[in-house]
């Protein structure tokens, strides 16, 4: 790099640790949320909920956010939403009233087949890995 590129001749390895700084300082917590969750997804090898598409297989993980019982055609459905900081989606297990360690907050690993339903992705009794509780 020449004098011109870089004009007071240092690094720019300071500068960037500090606009880090700044820029998680000022991030909500939500958006540092769905940075960390992001994260989490490539580091296991995961597709990104925003990424999947309609009748794909697919292996995503993410954090619950909500679940409810809601049955679909008069049989129990425990149905999840799961984000990973990019979108969400259904995790629906269907015949199942509830589920060991299916709760709110809890991470986990889904994989399957992706559908559409009213315009929302939804993935069918999938297979699933929880993720420990002490590495949230």
């Amino acid at each position: 790099m020449s004098a011109v590129d870089q004009p007071s001749g240092k690094s720019d390895k300071p500068a960037g640790r500090f606009r880090r700084m700044l820029d998680r300082l000022s991030s909500s917590q939500e958006e540092l949320h769905s940075a960390e969750l992001q994260q989490d997804a490539e580091a296991a090898g995961c597709t990104k909920i925003g990424d999947c598409g309609d009748r794909q297989i697919v292996k995503v993980t993410g954090t619950l956010r909500t679940v409810t019982l809601r049955p679909r055609a008069g049989v129990p459905a425990l149905e999840a939403e799961l984000f990973d900081g990019t979108a969400a989606l259904d995790v629906v297990w269907l015949g199942r009233r509830s589920i060991l360690g299916i709760e709110p907050g809890r991470r986990l690993i889904a994989s399957g087949r992706i559908s559409m339903s009213q315009g929302r992705r939804v993935l069918f009794n999938p297979k699933y890995e929880l993720r420990p509780l002490g590495q949230e």
